[in-house]
């Protein structure tokens, strides 16, 4: 997790961006890989650890709506999640995540091991990709804090190649949007 951790610093502080956390199932688990990397304050802005439904309510703006017609493991919820962390935060870069990390709580629709993640930068492209986990809790939620660093080095590698290729005129025009094509769903094993 070290490296990957120290990958996503050394990705952000190199652009001088900042990044935000949103936590339900790892409950922090992404924040502490990150401050294990010393320097990370640099380029970690905060995080939010929001397990309940009111948590991710009062702290990340998630809708009632979306939690109930949707539920708390969702794609619709870690987009609302990254939303509200870049608007609580400085964060030019979030990511969320959600998921059941068991052993109890999985549904037929949501097994045990459903992850959602969430990426996004501010004013331009999020996106979000569901995991299916195999493994006890800690597998589940050490997985998911994998993937989750994973998909911002993803995110901002892509962004900054798409940026590369843009004219340059354009470069200079706020309103460019990177548009990131990741898979939606994974299996892991």
């Amino acid at each position: 997790m070290d490296i990957l951790a120290a990958q996503v610093g050394g990705l952000l502080k190199a652009h001088g961006l900042k990044l935000a956390t949103a936590e339900s199932c790892t409950g922090g688990g992404v924040a502490h890989a990150i401050t294990d990397v010393a320097g990370s304050s640099a380029w970690f802005e905060r995080g939010f650890i929001a397990y309940s439904n009111d948590s991710k309510r009062e702290m990340l703006g998630v809708s009632p709506d979306t939690l109930m017609h949707h539920g708390a493991v969702s794609e619709a919820t870690v987009r609302e999640m990254v939303a509200g962390a870049l608007q609580h935060s400085s964060a030019q870069v979030a990511l969320a995540v959600s998921g059941i990390a068991g052993p109890e709580g999985g549904t037929a629709d949501k097994p045990v091991g459903t992850v959602w993640f969430a990426w996004g930068i501010k004013h331009g492209a999020t996106h979000a990709r569901r995991h299916q986990i195999n493994g006890g809790r800690a597998e589940v939620r050490a997985q998911s804090v994998h993937i989750a660093l994973q998909g911002v080095i993803d995110l901002l590698e892509t962004a900054w190649k798409q940026l590369k290729d843009t004219p340059k005129q354009k470069k200079n025009d706020r309103s460019v949007q990177v548009q990131i094509d990741m898979p939606q769903s994974c299996i892991i094993f």
